[in-house]
């Protein structure tokens, strides 16, 4: 049963004014209270905020007793209140005392009450509070003063996350978008980072929730709905999708989600009852997020990853936002947070920015996860549910080395941490006075000793350390943060300038090795009992001559005339190498026959 819709529109017309007035939080919250009452005909309506401390605490009310504000609370799970915080689902009851969960506090006085209607204020899915009315009648509430009562709980939920209740709230009891989080994940890059949480596909902040025109924001859902699906449509059928294979998978299932009537018509109605286009998606995904994270079924929470992403998506594309923060608004101490990401967007926010990685998957093997680890970025991945437990701006601790990940660490766990970072950097320093010294061992017998490199960026590392070399230069990160093949004149490219940066100290270049656990997204690879051992490295090279003549062609073009040393990895049989040796005694023949300099 729908009542009529004027009620939950005037509502929102009220609270807009209500908002925008120059008063104090407990006034706005005082008001807001008083408007929901009169909206659904209710004797009484109560906002518990919740704590830091896992505390449920009342404050504001309209009907009961005054002074029970700020000193009545609930633990989650306490009483109908405490359901509704752990269940983040509304309860709608007629007679909430013969509910087994009704818990009596004395001190608000609300015996008397019998129907029972309650909402969690969710942000992202998130619980932040609970929003109650009551009437002394046996009734259920109609579905709209339901949906007024969830729609009031999203305002609420963003003065919440502005820190506009902070004010109001007790001394030692912060609310619980503020409350320190540990989590644990996989360590896959060690190393520590202290900095602030970017969001690597940020959700966009809807600042703007009431409608002014409810047919022009069902206009501007549709117009963003048909560009959102247009896209995902271009990027299935363009040439740099695979036919199959995870990425496609995900889009696949973006495509399925967009084209759902079911969940386009949610958001409809959300603005039917007056809030824009951005709030009504931003309000069905946090209600959809909440019901879903309660699911035990695997496939159904990673069904959870693609919907929030498609929710995202379809807020930037109303708001007309770009994908991603741009590199001027990163931070010097940048922690990038993320579901995941491809090795080429790590690079794309600059290394000196960056003082750790956090991935909700990811894995050791992942090709992110290698150039972070090239890089010596701290990284840690499998963090579960990390992005809707962190805001952009938020402090946050990567620890690479034991797994572990703090969200808005406690003042005593950061101390710990910086001495921890001071540690490090006064053993970095005891290494830089030491980079001058001969390399000798202690009866006398010089040896080089020189350092591993991988990307263009690796090469300062050169100076900075004193290597007399590049002992390996690991070819295949080129690759792996390509979209497509290298061609020669792009490898070559890198070749060149890292020969030129070496400035005559001594570079060992490895031919490409990938198979195993370094997949090319554009390279077909099969499936062995132990890839590790088997199709890979110059084995891979040696079934597909074109690609091993290619690289070695570049590197001897990079070379012209300067001292080229060359490494062939996995060599398992002598007569691989042979085989290797050939082809690249083959390519200097050809370019000596076409008069290039000797390489």
């Amino acid at each position: 049963m729908r009542s009529n819709l004027a009620g939950p529109r005037l509502l929102l017309r009220r609270l807009r004014e209500v908002m925008a007035e120059p008063i104090t939080a407990q006034e706005r919250l005082d008001k807001i209270v008083v408007l929901i009452a009169s909206n659904v005909v209710a004797e009484v309506c109560s906002v518990y905020i919740l704590r830091a401390d896992g505390v449920l605490e009342l404050y504001a009310t309209e009907g009961l007793n005054r002074e029970a504000v700020h000193n009545a609370s609930l633990r989650v799970g306490q009483g109908l209140v405490g359901l509704i915080a752990a269940e983040a689902r509304p309860l709608n009851l007629p007679n909430a005392s013969a509910h087994p969960g009704f818990a009596y506090l004395p001190e608000t006085g609300e015996e008397a009450y019998n129907s029972f209607l309650g909402v969690p204020i969710l942000r992202a899915g998130r619980t932040l509070g609970v929003l109650v009315v009551q009437n002394q009648s046996h009734r259920t509430y109609l579905e709209d003063e339901v949906e007024a009562l969830q729609t009031t709980a999203m305002v609420i939920a963003e003065m919440v996350a502005a820190g506009e209740l902070e004010a109001i709230a007790q001394e030692a009891t912060g609310l619980d978008l503020s409350r320190p989080i540990t989590a644990t994940g996989a360590g896959l890059s060690e190393g520590v980072g202290l900095g602030h949480v970017v969001l690597h596909e940020p959700r966009v902040v809807v600042t703007n929730l009431i409608a002014e025109d409810t047919d022009q924001e069902t206009g501007r859902l549709e117009g963003a709905i048909n560009r959102l699906r247009l896209s995902i449509d271009d990027l299935l059928a363009s040439g740099e999708i695979a036919a199959s294979g995870e990425h496609r998978e995900v889009l696949e299932a973006y495509r399925m989600f967009a084209y759902d009537r079911g969940w386009i018509r949610k958001i409809e109605d959300a603005i039917k009852n007056g809030l824009t286009a951005e709030a009504a998606v931003e309000k069905v995904q946090s209600d959809t997020r909440a019901r879903m994270l309660r699911q035990t079924d695997p496939y159904l929470r990673e069904r959870l990853h693609d919907l929030d992403d498609l929710a995202h998506r379809l807020i930037r594309e109303l708001m007309g936002r770009e994908h991603g923060p741009g590199l001027g608004e990163l931070p010097q101490d940048a922690i990038i947070v993320g579901r995941n990401m491809g090795a080429a967007e790590l690079l794309d926010y600059g290394r000196d920015r960056i003082r750790g990685l956090v991935l909700e998957e990811g894995g050791p093997t992942s090709h992110v996860t290698i150039v972070a680890r090239a890089l010596g970025i701290p990284t840690v991945g499998l963090v579960e549910d990390i992005v809707s437990m962190a805001d952009g701006g938020d402090a946050i601790i990567v620890d690479g080395d034991t797994g572990e990940v703090h969200l808005r660490p406690a003042a005593d766990l950061e101390n710990a941490y910086a001495e921890k970072v001071r540690f490090r950097a006064r053993r970095q320093a005891q290494y830089r006075r030491l980079r001058g010294k001969p390399s000798v061992t202690k009866d006398g017998v010089e040896f080089s000793l020189q350092m591993n490199a991988g990307l263009l960026i690796d090469l300062p590392h050169l100076a900075e350390s004193g290597a007399a070399g590049v002992g390996l230069f690991r070819t295949e990160l080129q690759f792996m943060v390509a979209s497509s093949f290298p061609r020669m004149r792009e490898q070559q490219a890198q070749y060149t300038q890292v020969l030129d940066v070496a400035d005559g100290k001594p570079v060992t270049f490895r031919s490409l090795d990938i198979g195993g656990d370094k997949v090319l997204p554009y390279l077909r690879s099969i499936q062995e009992e132990n890839p590790a051992m088997g199709w890979r490295a110059l084995r891979l090279g040696l079934d597909r001559p074109g690609l091993l003549r290619t690289q070695i062609r570049a590197l001897l073009h990079a070379a012209a005339g300067r001292e080229l040393k060359f490494m062939f990895p996995m060599v398992v049989e002598v007569d691989e190498f042979l085989k290797a040796k050939a082809l690249v005694d083959k390519e200097v023949k050809h370019l000596r026959r076409h008069g290039h300099a000797d390489p």
